[in-house]
């Protein structure tokens, strides 16, 4: 398993996980998001709809793994989309994804 779901999994353990569309658009909204995660496999109106909400209130968005590899990080059978809503986790996360 690479970092990028280890970490997610981690996050999961800690609470600090908004997990699927619904959880992750209302803590965007709410300001708690500090990270946004999408399948690469997610449909183009979930990518749309949050690359809009997220641009729109500055929190980063990363496209990465598939929806089944997240859903099993997240205890799920398929998500499109998590929020990370720890800051540190979210930094981690970034700087995995950028190495």
């Amino acid at each position: 398993m690479d970092k990028v779901l280890s970490l997610l999994g981690l996050c999961k353990k800690a609470g600090r996980l908004a997990s699927g569309s619904f959880a992750a658009e209302k803590a965007v909204k709410e300001g708690k998001a500090q990270l946004v995660i999408i399948a690469e496999d997610a449909s183009e109106n979930t990518k749309k709809l949050f690359l809009d909400k997220c641009g729109y209130r500055s929190v980063p968005v990363v496209l990465y793994g598939t929806k089944d590899e997240i859903g099993k990080v997240t205890g799920a059978s398929e998500r499109a989309c998590i929020a990370v809503l720890d800051s540190g986790f979210a930094g981690s996360i970034i700087r995995q994804i950028r190495l």
